[in-house]
């Protein structure tokens, strides 16, 4: 992780911050930077270690909209059923009526945006709505974060810390 902080120091962030070995980072850069982001730390990721990983990002506003948003929590307390998956691009509407609602049952989820909400009783791990399914379904990509690592996000994010 400290070696992806640096690339984001290097690309001209600030306050750049990462949370557990996910790949999960918080920083502050101009809205120029910040709409550039993804594809400079794709290339930095490349040139640096020869991989090849797709960078999504959202702004500290769009979090908390993810956080309001979230239609599982009204009915669910038991929030480590709750994922949400993040895209890199905002699905067409008939990408996602292609999606199939019984396809993991009794796993549910939600599309709204650029985010699908995820409810999975039986765990991540039992799933078949895996990144590789959305990602093909509705032709963008994804990255999965459980829901005590989103709200942890957005706790970063506040200025007020």
């Amino acid at each position: 992780m400290k070696s992806l902080s640096a690339l984001f120091t290097d690309a001209g962030c600030t306050d750049v911050e990462t949370y557990v070995q996910s790949g999960n980072v918080v920083f502050a850069a101009t809205p120029s930077l910040a709409s550039r982001i993804p594809v400079v730390i794709e290339k930095a990721i490349s040139a640096q270690f020869g991989l090849r990983v797709p960078v999504v990002t959202r702004s500290a506003a769009e979090l908390r909209e993810v956080v309001k948003r979230n239609p599982y929590l009204p009915r669910e307390s038991d929030t480590s059923m709750l994922h949400v998956a993040f895209l890199a691009d905002k699905p067409t509407p008939s990408k996602v009526a292609a999606l199939d609602p019984n396809h993991s049952p009794p796993d549910e989820f939600a599309v709204h945006g650029r985010e699908i909400y995820l409810r999975l009783p039986n765990g991540v791990g039992r799933t078949k709505l895996t990144n590789a399914h959305f990602d093909s379904t509705l032709g963008t990509t994804s990255t999965l974060r459980n829901w005590r690592t989103v709200v942890k996000l957005v706790d970063l994010t506040d200025p007020r810390r």
